[in-house]
């Protein structure tokens, strides 16, 4: 049994918890979100193609009632990281997502596309526009594009938190706190403070509002 379970985690990176109150399954997303680029293989990253198929089978799976998202990402692919909180967002399934270390960027969106969200005292979360690396078109559509995918984003986030978009906005283009860019970092706190978060807590504070909700739900039902 040991050995069973040790190669599930080196497989899979999951073990079966036994003994639960309830049927949970735990998504954790690390650090860079990989989209329609790969990445260099020393680079730690989630991978957009891996992700949406489990939260499909999550959905469909009748044994799996409640998702615990995991987060410590650096941000990365938009794209990949927005169409993952939308899915997460439209999910029927109770879902509350759990911010450690970090949850920079397009974590931000990840973060808040749960049902209810918790971040730990020492976690951070980078705020900042739209960027891109590498080669662009020099065109003012570029420039339109960008704003049109960055609307997206915002109205993403202010729509599954408590900020409203101007004071968002307003933390976005920020100057002076990030060095050569614009921008805030938030700590887990402030973080709440700003109504971007629900609550500072663990890994038994997100459990514990988890199953809540999942009575909830069950009690809608019957």
């Amino acid at each position: 049994m040991e050995e069973n379970t040790q190669a599930q985690i080196q497989d899979t990176g999951t073990t079966e918890i036994k003994n639960a109150p309830h049927k949970v399954h735990c998504l954790i997303i690390i650090g860079q979100i990989e989209g329609h680029v790969i990445l260099p293989p020393h680079n730690k990253t989630t991978k957009y193609e891996h992700v949406i198929p489990q939260l499909i089978n999550i959905e469909e799976d009748k044994n799996i009632e409640g998702l615990l998202i995991i987060l410590n990402t650096v941000g990365g692919d938009v794209e990949a990281g927005l169409a993952i909180a939308e899915m997460i967002s439209s999910m029927s399934k109770p879902t509350v997502s759990l911010v450690l270390g970090g949850g920079h960027s397009i974590g931000v969106p990840l973060a808040v596309a749960a049902k209810h969200s918790f971040i730990v005292p020492s976690a951070t979360m980078t705020i900042h526009p739209i960027r891109m690396n590498g080669l662009v078109i020099g065109a003012i559509q570029t420039y339109e594009y960008f704003d049109k995918v960055q609307e997206r984003v915002v109205s993403f986030i202010t729509t599954n938190s408590k900020i409203d978009k101007k004071e968002f906005l307003g933390l976005m283009l920020k100057t002076g706190e990030l060095a050569n860019d614009v921008g805030t970092i938030l700590f887990g706190e402030e973080a709440v403070t700003k109504g971007i978060i629900d609550e500072v807590g663990g890994v038994s504070q997100a459990l514990s509002k988890l199953y809540a909700l999942i009575r909830e739900k069950e009690s809608t039902e019957n």
